[in-house]
């Protein structure tokens, strides 16, 4: 167990000294206490050792660049919600951080942690050129990491749900309504649940012996270009079925379908992904898979814990669910 006078002799400054800078004194140079802080990281000194009567700190870290949680109506606000409503009541504080790519470069995600007193942290929203998702690979603090999966860490954890299953569910519902030709619009593949259900799509495909190749898909960055370039382009060649990544793409492409002389589901069906608030409200209502997010933020804890008491999960998906509502139909009526 590493102590603070292992820290000070590695660097060969007073316990003093190792101490103010854990603790974040005013009279520590920014410097020093990075140099304290790195060393720290690299014996594995937690702070927490020292404090086994306290009440533990657990963070949820939010990328507030890519995902909302505040209101609501936000896609994250269930998560976090969820994760509080089972870490709460067994005694863990949970503080909410939004960070973003500058906060990460500052200060590498063990001394993040370390500096703050967190034990562990749930991970939303984050896109795998963040400059943490590069620290995963080889961190020491438990991360469990929402829709995102690092591979060979046993201190780190994937939630999510089953995006297979889920993909598998919404083409099989579209070959039961008797659609043969399906597209598929996704954003960019820069994240992981992005790459998973992009492949997923073409999985579930062959599964149900459809054709399908490079050209059933539209990938793009932004969501315009998709519905200007990418769905025009689907749906001139004779897709009467498009699933759509998530459910944004899927409402914009309800009305870009409108725009293009389309109507929905007479002359097209779309499925989205994900079932956020407003997919009951869409014009029709958007049918999607459904993740429930109070559970994934209720896994998200149970992932952590067992990470905190040295069961390395690698993996926690749930099940997905096909939602139907009226933006498909029977193109055999």
């Amino acid at each position: 167990m590493t102590t603070i006078q292992d820290i000070a002799d590695k660097l060969g400054i007073s316990k003093g000294t190792v101490s103010k800078a854990l603790n974040n004194a005013p009279d520590i140079s920014e410097t020093l206490q990075k140099q304290v802080l790195e060393t720290a990281v690299e014996l594995g000194y937690t702070k927490l050792r020292r404090y086994k009567n306290s009440k533990k700190r657990l963070c949820i870290l939010v990328q507030k660049d890519n995902i909302e949680y505040e209101e609501p109506h936000h896609f994250a606000y269930d998560i976090v919600m969820g994760f509080r409503q089972m870490a709460e009541p067994a005694g863990y504080a949970v503080d909410v951080v939004p960070v973003d790519v500058h906060a990460q470069r500052r200060s590498s995600y063990d001394v993040f942690m370390l500096q703050n007193d967190y034990a562990g942290s749930f991970l939303l929203g984050f896109s795998l050129g963040e400059p943490w998702m590069q620290d995963f690979q080889t961190s020491r603090t438990p991360a469990v990491l929402y829709d995102n999966q690092v591979i060979g860490n046993p201190s780190t954890a994937y939630v999510g749900i089953d995006n297979n299953e889920g993909m598998d569910l919404a083409v099989a519902h579209l070959k039961q309504l008797g659609h043969q030709k399906i597209g598929y619009l996704s954003s960019a593949l820069g994240s992981h649940i992005m790459q998973i259900r992009h492949r997923a799509f073409f999985q579930a495909m062959h599964h149900h012996g459809l054709k399908a190749d490079s050209s059933s898909a539209g990938c793009s960055y932004y969501l315009s270009e998709c519905m200007e370039k990418h769905l025009p382009r689907l749906l001139d060649m004779g897709m009467t079925a498009i699933i759509c990544c998530q459910d944004t793409f899927a409402n914009a492409a309800l009305m870009q379908c409108r725009q293009l002389g389309y109507q929905v589901p007479r002359d097209v069906s779309i499925i989205g992904f994900d079932d956020i608030p407003l997919c009951p409200y869409t014009s029709p209502p958007l049918t999607t898979v459904r993740q429930d997010r109070t559970e994934l933020g209720k896994s998200g804890y149970y992932a952590l814990n067992s990470l905190l008491n040295g069961v390395s999960i690698g993996t926690m998906l749930l099940h997905a669910e096909l939602i139907v509502r009226k933006s498909t139909r029977d193109i055999r009526d």
